[in-house]
């Protein structure tokens, strides 16, 4: 690869994700005092997370099955206010459990 295009990629990246990280800062020199927008980039980092999240839960098992139910027992072990490790270790040995089963009736 030819260095000069190396060198532009890389300013490319550079402005593609230092830009949106900068121009708020930039333009808004006053704190954010509008309940709406500070409600609505309160759960971005949730949003993210299961965006990131959820594709890696189906692709990670053998059996979609397996994964909804994995899934939904750790969604259920969250829900009751669990410790994130008991929501893993619950979702992780549902699907075990799914698996196992399915793998064996087969």
């Amino acid at each position: 690869m030819e260095m000069g295009y190396l060198l532009f990629g890389i300013l490319l990246m550079f402005l593609a994700t230092y830009l949106p990280r900068a121009l708020p800062l930039a333009l808004l020199n006053k704190r954010i005092t509008s309940p709406f927008l500070l409600a609505f980039f309160s759960y971005i980092p949730y949003a993210v997370l299961t965006a990131l999240t959820i594709p890696a839960i189906f692709t990670a098992t053998q059996s979609v099955p397996g994964a909804a139910v994995g899934f939904a027992a750790a969604l259920f072990l969250s829900l009751r206010g669990k410790p994130m490790i008991t929501v893993a270790l619950g979702g992780a040995a549902a699907v075990w459990l799914v698996e196992g089963l399915l793998l064996s009736i087969l």
